[in-house]
């Protein structure tokens, strides 16, 4: 996963800053390091850990729109598509990538 490109989408699209989406890219970095560290046994294992950095993405929300920017469609797709690589990249391509942000406020 070190060299998978986190939110490459938003990086090459101007409408969204750099120095916002440097942190939702240190979120999801986060989140695969849980994942290893953690190991989860089963989706639901998985989900909690998901959602926790789902969150961490909703506290986003407010930098984005300080920054004049938003996470609106093409933030939510490319987000959601970077936690669902995640999930498979781990062995989990049943996950729902619905369920992987459920608790998302964008």
């Amino acid at each position: 996963m070190t060299e998978y490109a986190f939110l490459r989408g938003l990086y090459e699209d101007g409408y969204f800053p750099d120095q916002v989406v440097d942190k939702g890219r240190a979120v999801l970095i986060r989140l695969c390091e849980r994942i290893e560290a953690q190991r989860p046994a089963d989706l639901t294992a998985l989900y909690a850990l998901t959602h926790a950095a789902t969150e961490e993405f909703n506290g986003l929300e407010a930098e984005f729109e300080a920054a004049g920017s938003e996470i609106e469609t093409v933030a939510r797709e490319e987000i959601g598509e970077n936690f669902w690589y995640i999930a498979t990249a781990y062995g989990f391509a049943e996950a729902d990538v619905e369920e992987l942000i459920a608790p998302r406020e964008w």
